[in-house]
This record gives structure tokens, C-alpha cells and sequence, in this order.
């Protein structure tokens, strides 16, 4: 269940209570008038199936309570009520296969910014990574990848392609390309230092690696796993399982192998600076491909399955 808390000025209270009640899986309904200050109005509250919630929202912003009031979206955790549960089954559908496109755009939005935070757990997780590549070491790149924020401007793209959402694409475009510049740029740096203090050699980035070996070598499965990952990651943004994206970040080769062209680069290695580049753009074609794909199947299917639940209640 959703919880949903409008501020609606008071001459269009009537209006938004009647959107709300002919909306099916809605529950709770609650106006207290007068009691928002700022802007001015009244509060409406009510409790409505995920199902129905994409739906309502639109609804509600097609009324423009999103540019004269507001409205806010909660997750709610737990609901004991025998309303709540009658409104989630009248519902059309079923709620772990609804998108909620608003709130998707919304944290994909803010996930896709390009700023000062995103660009230092970038930059801390290459150059995680890029230990990681020189000692061979395993623990290093998963947990690199842990701390990479990358699958948010990837998936704020998908996103924007789906919703045809231009601004949103060149947001999350330009947060993908310059933060891994900046990233790869600071790696570089940071190798040198590295080599300086006798950390790093050139030895021991061409020396044999058995376990890191990979971020340099591109083939088919590099590409299989970043479409799984980017199909995996898209179905948990969108039903809010924060555990299977935890999931994927530690499975796509983005930020390892950003970190071994940033090593290879200070070294002056070609053939390594190219693999590990081919492996990255290949990692991010994957994801973007899959994850678009996932949003437009999950919006395919749930049309479908919203029409068959309506044909078969008329």
C-alpha cells in the first residue's frame, strides 16, 4: 500500500475527493480543511493499492495539484486493516509487477545528477579498483564495485527513453561521461603517486592476474552478464528491492574496469588502457539495452494485464 498526502487549495477539495473515490484500491480517505499553511489549504489523505497508485497520481497531476499544492508518496510497511485489504484485491493487477512511473522518474532523477558526492564515491571506488587490479586482488574490485554509484544515471537514461524524457537523458548522460572522466583522470593521478611511493609498478599490472585478468578482456560474457545485471537492476528499482541492486553493482565490471585504463594509462600501456575501455563501453551498452527493455516489457505487460482484470470484472 501507498500512503498519499495532498495539500489541494480549497476550492478544488470536492474535486480531488471525487478523483480519489472513483479511483478502484483507494482506502482512508481523510480531509482535514484548512490545515495546510504554506501553500494555504486543505489536507488530503488516503491510502491506495500500488496498483492503483500510478494511476491516481496521474490523475491528480492531471489536475495540476502538483503545481497548486502538492503531493507526497509514501511506501507503508505495514497496514492492519481489513479496508486496506479488501481495496489492494479490487485493485486491478498485482502490486510487485506495478511500475510507479512518477516515483521512478523521481529517483532516477535524483540518482542521475551530476554532483560533487556522486563524483567522489566514483572516484573512491576507481581508485579502490585500481588497487584492487594491481595486487590480483578480488575482495578489493567487489568491493569497488559496492561503492560505485553508476547504475543510477544508467538507469535514469533507460529511463528517459521510455518516457521520452529528453532532459532527464542529458542529465544522466552527462553524469555517466564526466564522472567516469573525472574518476579515470583521478585514478591516473593517483597511480602515479602510487608508483612513486613504490606501491605500484608496472611489473605487477603486467604480471599474470588470474583474478582480475578479466577487466581487460572483453568477450560475449562480459556482455551476457551486463544485460542480466541491467535487467536485474531495473526490476529492483522498480519494486523497490534496494537488496538485488546491491546485487548487480557487485556484478558489472564498470568501475574495475575503468580503474585498470586509468593504471594502464599512467603507465603508458595501450593495449590494457583499450581491453579495459572496450570492456567498459561494452558493460554500459548491456545495461542500457536491458534495462530499457525491461522498463518497456514491464509497461507492455502491465497494460496487458490491467486490461485483462478490467474485461473480466465488467
Amino acid at each position: 500500500m501507498l500512503h498519499l498526502r495532498l495539500i489541494v487549495p480549497a476550492d478544488r477539495t470536492d474535486e480531488v475527493v471525487r478523483t480519489v473515490e472513483r479511483t478502484t484500491g483507494t482506502t482512508h480517505l481523510a480531509v482535514v480543511p484548512g490545515a495546510a499553511r504554506d501553500p494555504a489549504g486543505d489536507l488530503v489523505m488516503c491510502d491506495v493499492a500500488r496498483e492503483a497508485g500510478d494511476d491516481l497520481i496521474s490523475a491528480l497531476r492531471a489536475l495540476g495539484i502538483d503545481e497548486c499544492g502538492s503531493i507526497a508518496v509514501e511506501n507503508i510497511d505495514l497496514s492492519l486493516s481489513e479496508r486496506a485489504d479488501r481495496a489492494e484485491k479490487a485493485a486491478p493487477g498485482e502490486g510487485a509487477d506495478a511500475v510507479l512511473w512518477e516515483q521512478l522518474t523521481d529517483a532516477t532523477h535524483e540518482e542521475s545528477t551530476l554532483s560533487v558526492t556522486y563524483i567522489a564515491f566514483l572516484s573512491l571506488a576507481t581508485m579502490i579498483a585500481a588497487c584492487g587490479v594491481v595486487l590480483d586482488n578480488a575482495i578489493l574490485i567487489v568491493g569497488a564495485m559496492a561503492v560505485g554509484p553508476e547504475f543510477g544515471p544508467l538507469a535514469g537514461f533507460c529511463t528517459a527513453l521510455v518516457r521520452r524524457a529528453p532532459k532527464l537523458a542529458w542529465r544522466s548522460f552527462t553524469a555517466l561521461i564526466v564522472g567516469f572522466a573525472v574518476a579515470m583522470a583521478v585514478t591516473v593521478v593517483f597511480s602515479l603517486f602510487m608508483d612513486a611511493t613504490g606501491l605500484f609498478t608496472e611489473a605487477k599490472l603486467d604480471a599474470e592476474r588470474p583474478n582480475t585478468g578479466f577487466v581487460y578482456a572483453p568477450d560475449w560474457f562480459s556482455f551476457v552478464v551486463a544485460v542480466l545485471a541491467g535487467a536485474a537492476g531495473m526490476l529492483s528499482l522498480t519494486s523497490a528491492k534496494s537488496g538485488a541492486l546491491v546485487g548487480v553493482a557487485i556484478s558489472v565490471t564498470t568501475v574495475p574496469a575503468a580503474a585498470n585504463a586509468a593504471v594502464a594509462l599512467s603507465y603508458g600501456d595501450v593495449g590494457q588502457t583499450w581491453g579495459s575501455s572496450e570492456q567498459l563501453l561494452l558493460n554500459l551498452l548491456g545495461i542500457v539495452v536491458a534495462g530499457t527493455l525491461t522498463l518497456l516489457a514491464q509497461k507492455f505487460f502491465w497494460a496487458r494485464q490491467r486490461e485483462r482484470t478490467v474485461r473480466d470484472s465488467a
